[in-house]
């Protein structure tokens, strides 16, 4: 397929698009997007003009995302291949944001725990974009967002299957960032520290007892042990980043992992 992409596709000198509008046209595939992380991307990126495909397992809250945002809800779990082939395959913006966690060594991690993170985090993302990118390519435009992690670029001890996947997903990334790259489409990674989430919230009690430290202290002894800023990242933060990565003066900015992690990744 021929490179559709014009020279001239970036912002003009001078111009500046209308942040309420500058998605008018564009399509969204978010996954995870009925709570978090991907709530905030659907929403910012509505709220931009695009229409967005919520992708979640839990329906009653997509469908709610959904209605709030203007965008249409696709219940779908994420670990089963031919439910994942079966989405949308017209997104010009896809946000690659599911993801689950499981805390414990490596030798009592239990195997089928540690392949369905993979399906979920690594196998369906590739499979979104396989289907996502021959529209992108064919349109000249695309943004692929991965919603990685300040574990795709260190490790933590615990968190084998996450690390493992969230590394896999960074790879993936780059590959698709050099492939994509003739045909005016960028791919790049967004690697939070901890963001006050369900999923972050739900690992507490597995932290504290993984570590031997009462549950009051996970967030202070473990989650920001290694971060400058003494605190947790907000959903909203992580949107804002990912709508700048859509928005016309990030075009050349593709292959990059961009850490939101309060100084982590400065040690």
């Amino acid at each position: 397929m021929e490179s559709t992409h014009k020279p001239g596709n970036g912002p003009s000198a001078g111009s500046r698009p209308d942040r309420d509008s500058f998605l008018l046209g564009r399509t969204a595939l978010v996954t995870g997007a009925a709570s978090g992380i991907g709530r905030a991307c659907a929403t910012a990126l509505a709220a931009a003009g695009a229409r967005v495909y919520v992708v979640d397992r839990a329906a009653e809250a997509a469908e709610a995302v959904a209605e709030q945002i203007g965008g249409i809800a696709h219940v779908v779990d994420l670990s089963v291949p031919d439910a994942v082939d079966a989405l949308p395959d017209d997104a010009d913006i896809v946000v690659n944001n599911a993801g689950l966690q499981h805390v414990a060594p490596v030798h009592e991690f239990p195997p089928d725990r540690f392949a369905l993170i993979q399906r979920v985090m690594v196998e369906a993302p590739f499979r979104i974009l396989r289907r996502t990118l021959p529209h992108m390519y064919e349109s000249g435009w695309g943004r692929v967002i991965n919603i990685s992690s300040v574990h795709g670029l260190r490790a933590s001890p615990f968190k084998s299957a996450y690390v493992t996947a969230k590394h896999a997903l960074e790879g993936l990334s780059k590959v698709v960032a050099l492939e994509a790259a003739p045909y005016g489409v960028t791919s790049n990674c967004i690697n939070p520290g901890y963001v006050r989430t369900p999923l972050v919230e739900d690992q507490i009690a597995d932290q504290a007892l993984v570590h031997g430290i009462p549950a009051a202290e996970v967030v202070e002894r473990v989650m920001l042990e290694r971060t400058a800023i003494k605190r947790l990242i907000e959903p909203e933060e992580v949107a804002e980043a990912a709508l700048w990565l859509c928005g016309p003066y990030a075009g050349f900015v593709t292959g990059t992992s961009l850490p939101l992690d309060g100084g982590w990744t400065a040690q």
